[in-house]
């Protein structure tokens, strides 16, 4: 018991840099308070004590605002940075070195009886604000971005974001391009990701891969001449200047001020 108690604490360490002392650990952090309720009201439903498990699941809720059914199975450290309206469902089973941070649901989609939550693999780091329902597996120390809606299995090192979730792939030689446009015009979707849903956003970025896309049409028609007649010469279209895009720089940064 006091073994798995130092090891809970040594997980706090290792995830939380605002931890200072053992001492603020034990009164201090909701997240190991909800999971040694857990443990107690998890012993006594699997006793086939289930009211007995569910009113020490519903004074747990009452004093750290975290909700874990005692049916839910957890790993080894297992923690939560936070933790006020997490949600975790019967059924929920939980790999070891798992973390969710606050706001987080592991939720069903279903009434029927049976398997109704997720299972999360090891490692995995579930951001705040995610959604994930439904009777599917996250793999392994993937990773679900936060306000992300997850609702089927996500493959083992993932990266999950947005609504609906999908799986970020890495970056090609257009989206480096595209970055690199951005920040010459000063561009920074106003400090968001790509990820994050602001229209404004999308449409430069839409506008953008348009201007792109027409340079190297234009790129390849001027190759096409050279071959046509060697006496055609193109040059490289200019440079732009910084200076012309100081405005464009100062009106960003007073919409992000």
């Amino acid at each position: 018991m006091f073994e798995r108690l130092r090891e809970d604490v040594a997980s706090v360490f290792d995830r939380d840099p605002a931890a200072r002392n053992t001492f603020e650990v034990l009164t201090n952090y909701p997240g190991l308070h909800a999971l040694l309720f857990h443990r107690l009201s998890h012993k006594l439903w699997g006793l086939g004590l289930k009211w007995i498990a569910r009113t020490i699941s519903t004074i747990s809720r009452w004093l750290t605002g975290i909700e874990i059914h005692p049916g839910a199975q957890i790993g080894r450290r297992f923690f939560i940075d936070h933790g006020m309206g997490v949600v975790i469902g019967e059924t929920a089973i939980i790999g070891d070195d798992v973390t969710l941070y606050q706001g987080v649901t592991l939720g069903g989609t279903s009434w029927n009886k049976g398997k109704r939550h997720p299972t999360l693999g090891n490692g995995v780091v579930v951001g705040a604000g995610a959604k994930v329902l439904g009777p599917f597996t996250v793999g392994d120390y993937a990773k679900i971005g936060s306000n992300a809606v997850v609702t089927k299995e996500v493959p083992a090192e993932a990266t999950v974001v947005g609504i609906p979730g999908r799986i970020i792939v890495k970056q090609d030689v257009s989206e480096e391009k595209r970055r690199l446009m951005e920040e010459k015009i000063g561009f920074d979707a106003y400090g968001l990701s790509d990820d994050m849903p602001d229209p404004i956003a999308r449409s430069i970025r839409s506008m953008l891969d348009h201007m792109h896309a027409v340079d190297q049409r234009l790129e390849n028609m001027c190759k096409s001449m050279q071959k046509l007649d060697n006496s055609y010469r193109y040059t490289q279209v200019p440079p732009l200047d910084d200076a012309d895009f100081d405005a464009v720089k100062d009106g960003c940064s007073k919409i992000s001020d």
